[in-house]
């Protein structure tokens, strides 16, 4: 069942990969909305990414390190220790790199599809969610 009692909704998850330098989008996963993003990453594609790759992530991919070596995730302050000033540069370098996926992000919820109340069938989803992406990489290629 895919009710979050959080949102007090039906709600899908989806996990964008972006190209940083292309801003392309190169894989989707899709899960219940409850599921956590750490656990929708590690169920999806786990170990299959190539250690070559620079993976970036929010703060709800604490823990990411264990699966992916070249990865980085902003580090979170604790109620007994406050970040240091070298912590929050890097913060603010993490950032600074991640607001280009974010753009993407925002650029494929212009489809309202994505940011409004999903009426269909939730199989189906995922194509569109496709469909979308293939759109949106065939608009970056042309421009």
């Amino acid at each position: 069942m895919h009710w979050s009692a959080k949102k007090k909704k039906y709600t899908i998850k989806t996990l964008i990969f972006v190209n940083k330098a292309t801003l392309e989008v190169i894989a989707i996963a899709q899960c219940k909305g409850r599921t956590h993003d750490f656990k929708l990453y590690k169920d999806e594609f786990g170990k299959a990414v190539a250690e070559h790759i620079k993976l970036m992530g929010d703060s709800g991919f604490q823990g990411i390190l264990e699966f992916h070596k070249n990865s980085e995730t902003p580090k979170k302050k604790s109620k007994n220790e406050p970040l240091t000033d070298e912590d929050k540069a890097k913060n603010k370098r993490i950032a600074q790199e991640r607001i280009l996926i974010e753009n993407v992000n925002a650029s494929l919820k212009i489809f309202k599809i994505l940011s409004s109340k999903y009426r269909n069938r939730r199989k189906r989803f995922a194509l569109r969610m496709s469909l979308i992406c293939g759109i949106y990489n065939s608009l970056r290629a042309s421009a």
